[in-house]
């Protein structure tokens, strides 16, 4: 019963290391694309920092998790993880437009720049997350 269970490992490790991987490359992006690297921000003790990140991995997370769960290949998992990680940079930067200092005030300090980032970000993952269909 136990090695039937496990047949579905190979599969589980496909998905989960492709996703991981890019969840990574979005890290690398995210952090590139902001004037201050978010994870130095958050090892300087800087909550906003620390949300506004934390919530738009969150957000990029929720389409891959529906890209998993409706795909049957990794070539599908992989394109709609890019999709997934563009959506997320356009939010960013749209999200710049009602607050044109949003990374400054972030590293500042200032929470609410950063729940604004960090909730556009979660919303846009969720749209993301149930357009996607097959």
């Amino acid at each position: 019963m136990i090695l039937q269970s496990l047949t579905g490992l190979p599969t589980f490790l496909a998905y989960f290391s492709t996703a991981f991987a890019i969840g990574i490359v979005y890290l690398l992006i995210c952090t590139r694309i902001t004037p201050d690297n978010g994870f130095a921000l958050i090892r300087n003790n800087v909550p906003g920092a620390a949300i506004a990140l934390g919530l738009s991995l969150l957000g990029f997370t929720l389409p891959m998790t529906s890209v998993i769960a409706h795909t049957e290949n990794l070539v599908d998992c992989i394109i709609w993880g890019l999709i997934a990680l563009i959506v997320q940079v356009i939010v960013y930067f749209a999200a710049r437009i009602p607050v044109p200092n949003l990374p400054q005030r972030i590293a500042a300090g200032d929470l609410a720049p950063a729940i604004w980032l960090g909730m556009a970000s979660l919303a846009a993952g969720a749209l993301s997350a149930a357009s996607i269909s097959y």
